[in-house]
């Protein structure tokens, strides 16, 4: 696992021991930031369930001003604080030892730009991640993006949101992205 693209191109990044963490292959994370298609340069970006940091650290060394990386497990925080160090992004990141739930509860200090959700496969946490997130939408900027990773198979058809529109679903062999852009509720 490596960073791509950016200032820290080329790192190699630490894994997870065990099987806590589901981490990203090179080819869907290039494939990520190819859809995102935007210029990262002063965004905001929420690394949830952060097991290694390889999202958010890719954010970063393509631009994004701040990224705030969040796991429970102690392992994946040491190794997303150990991950910020070799690429040299640590002054621009937050790393949380938080439940993602708990954090989402609570009232919003800013609006992301983007929240990256990759949770533990197969426990329906991602629905309960964005149920959570449309009850308390402040933490996504209108007009921004929530994007899910998950198994195909984890999928649920035709779960509705009031703030936020599924706008875009791509499949990779085993992993899913889901993109979902925060709206005015009606």
């Amino acid at each position: 696992m490596r960073v791509i693209a950016g200032s820290a191109k080329g790192a190699k990044l630490l894994s997870v021991p065990g099987k806590t963490t589901r981490p990203i292959t090179d080819q869907v994370k290039e494939a990520l930031f190819n859809i995102i298609g935007v210029d990262m340069e002063g965004k905001l970006f929420l690394d949830l369930f952060g097991g290694t940091g390889a999202v958010g650290i890719e954010a970063l060394s393509r631009g994004a001003e701040h990224v705030v990386f969040l796991d429970i497990n102690y392992r994946a925080v040491k190794i997303i604080e150990e991950n910020l160090q070799i690429t040299q992004l640590h002054p621009y990141a937050t790393v949380l030892k938080k439940d993602a739930f708990a954090f989402l509860r609570e009232s919003p200090k800013q609006a992301f730009d983007f929240i990256y959700i990759a949770p533990p496969q197969y426990r329906s946490i991602w629905a309960k991640t964005m149920q959570t997130l449309d009850e308390n939408p402040g933490w996504v900027g209108l007009g921004e993006t929530v994007i899910i990773q998950i198994h195909p198979k984890e999928f649920v058809e035709g779960i509705t949101y009031t703030n936020f529109n599924e706008v875009d679903r791509r499949i990779y062999g085993d992993t899913m992205l889901v993109f979902y852009e925060r709206v005015l509720s009606e």
